[in-house]
């Protein structure tokens, strides 16, 4: 293995070599060690490139090889996910977060909560997407309650975002996490009611 990849480095633009390393991937497709060196080479070599570049999507179309047999890796999703969302594909990065999460167990999900919450926050993603994952994600951190409402007052849901901050206002159980006081989140609470007139 380290043959390979010693010498794909030496010369990145050698056919022979780069087949020889996916000779290696067929002959074992369920190393982790030859998929994780090759899906890392790859997006060193598509790292500069435009994403409408067709490499692009041969990058794409190898990471859907990659988790056939590595569908229980997060660390290849995690790979897989970031370059999807970094090529700005709403429906394709949408689906891919929805399959590592079902593929994965929930003992692994909070990294690719992590990279879902990144994903809904960038430009182009529609208001209901990103309101339905957060909605999802609270089902799995509610402690992350502020997070939400604050995405609902950015997203000018005043009035959910006022209904979801009273109800946390009034659970004797809650705690804020991000550093306010209640009486700050209570200031907030006013501030988001006289909005809405």
């Amino acid at each position: 293995d380290l043959m390979y990849e010693e010498e794909v480095l030496r010369n990145p633009f050698s056919l022979k070599m780069w087949w020889r390393y996916l000779r290696a991937l067929k002959a074992l497709p369920g190393s982790y060690k030859l998929w994780h060196a090759y899906l890392a080479e790859l997006l060193d070599v598509v790292r500069n490139l435009p994403v409408v570049h067709p490499e692009f999507e041969a990058l794409n179309n190898t990471f859907e090889r990659a988790l056939v047999t590595m569908h229980k890796m997060p660390r290849i999703w995690a790979m897989c996910l970031q370059a999807l969302t970094e090529q700005h594909f709403v429906s394709r990065s949408h689906r891919a977060l929805d399959r590592a999460l079902c593929e994965l167990p929930v003992t692994q999900h909070g990294g690719i909560w992590e990279l879902y919450l990144r994903f809904v926050r960038q430009e182009g993603v529609p208001i209901e997407t990103s309101f339905r994952v957060y909605r999802r994600y609270l089902m799995y951190d509610s402690d992350h309650i502020e997070d939400f409402i604050e995405f609902l007052s950015n997203s000018r849901l005043r009035k959910e975002s006022a209904e979801r901050l009273a109800s946390v206002l009034n659970d004797d159980q809650f705690y804020p996490i991000k550093g306010k006081s209640k009486h700050n989140l209570w200031l907030e609470l006013c501030d988001l009611l006289t909005k809405q007139r």
